[in-house]
C-alpha cells in the first residue's frame, strides 16, 4: 500500500521552519522537529497538498514553490505502507505564523542550528541537501522497526530530465 506526501521547508532567507512534533501521544514523529507537510486528499495534486498542508499547519500560505526532491521511505510507518514524499523549498510566502499548531510547536530555526535539533537520522542528509541547494534529488530511506536508519540511496539530477 502507498501513501503520497509532502514534505515541505519554509525559508525566510535566514531560517527554516520547523515543527516541533510534541503533541500527539501515538506520533511516530513524536520529539523529532520536521517541516510541515503531509498526506494528500483524494484528487489533490503534489502542490495542492503542499499548499493546504503548510496552510492547515502554520497559517501561511504559499505563493510559490520550489521542488526540491522525491524520497521513497519503504514501509515507514510499520503498516506495509510505503510513503512517497514531494519535497520542496518555499521562500515566496505570505500571512501570519499560527500561535498554535495541533501537530507541535512551530519554529523558525537558523540555519546552522537546524541539523543540531534532534531529526530522523535520513533528515540530516536530506536537510543538508536542501540547505546547500543541490540538484534535484531521487532517494529511498530505509528504517527498521525501532526507527533506526539501514540503508538509504540518493541519485542527483545532472541535467533536465537526466538523472
Amino acid at each position: 500500500m502507498q501513501q503520497l506526501s509532502t514534505i515541505c521547508y519554509l525559508d525566510n532567507g535566514k531560517q527554516l521552519l520547523l515543527l516541533h512534533r510534541n503533541k500527539r501521544e501515538n506520533d511516530i514523529h513524536k520529539g523529532k522537529w520536521v517541516s510541515v507537510g503531509g498526506k494528500f486528499e483524494a484528487g489533490e495534486s503534489p502542490q495542492e497538498c503542499a499548499i493546504r498542508e503548510i496552510y492547515e499547519e502554520t497559517g501561511l500560505r504559499a505563493k510559490s514553490l520550489i521542488p526540491l526532491g522525491f524520497i521513497t521511505f519503504p514501509d515507514f510507518t510499520h503498516d506495509d505502507r510505503d510513503w512517497y514524499s514531494f519535497v520542496y523549498r518555499v521562500t515566496d510566502f505570505e500571512g501570519d505564523l499560527l500561535k498554535d499548531c495541533d501537530e507541535g510547536t512551530l519554529e523558525w530555526v537558523d540555519y546552522d542550528d537546524v541539523l543540531d535539533k534532534p531529526i530522523w537520522e535520513g533528515d540530516y542528509l536530506f536537510l543538508q541537501w536542501v540547505l546547500e541547494n543541490k540538484p534535484y534529488f531521487w532517494a529511498k530511506f530505509a528504517y527498521d522497526k525501532k526507527g533506526d536508519l539501514i540503508d538509504h540511496q540518493v541519485e542527483f539530477m545532472k541535467n533536465r530530465g537526466e538523472i
